[in-house]
Order: C-alpha cells, then sequence, then structure tokens
C-alpha cells in the first residue's frame, strides 16, 4: 500500500452493537481427548491430504483427524 491514510475525527451515525460471539479464552484453549491409533490408508488418499495440507498450512493428520469429526458430527 504506497498512498497514506488520512484519519478524521469524524462522528460515527448508525452505531450498531453486536453481541458478543467469539469463544472465551478457556473454550479456545479446551481440547478433546484423543487416541493414538495405527491405520493403513491408500497412497492416493494420503498424497491428497499432504497436498491440500500444504496448501492451507496445516498438518495432514489433523485434516484427517476433522474430517472423521464432521462424519461422526453429522451421523449423531
Amino acid at each position: 500500500m504506497k498512498t497514506k491514510i488520512k484519519y478524521t475525527d469524524e462522528q460515527m451515525d448508525q452505531v450498531r452493537i453486536v453481541k458478543d460471539f467469539l469463544p472465551s479464552p478457556e473454550e479456545l484453549a479446551l481440547k478433546d481427548e484423543t487416541v493414538k491409533i495405527t491405520i493403513s490408508l491408500t497412497r492416493r488418499s494420503i498424497d491428497f491430504f499432504k497436498k491440500e495440507a500444504a496448501l492451507h498450512n496445516t498438518q495432514y493428520q489433523r485434516m484427517i483427524r476433522t474430517l472423521l469429526d464432521e462424519y461422526v458430527a453429522h451421523q449423531r
């Protein structure tokens, strides 16, 4: 950004207060209990998750875990 922003002291109109919807720090720090397992997956699946994880700067194991968690949540 090459142009400098010039701030002014103008009155704000139609301010709307929004209810706090963000989780508390305690809720953010809470982790679900995990259990280590050994699983055999196809090379095609692992390659897909590794590629996608690299694109989104995350871990492929986390993506697989989230996918399984979402599946379970929708089965209830």
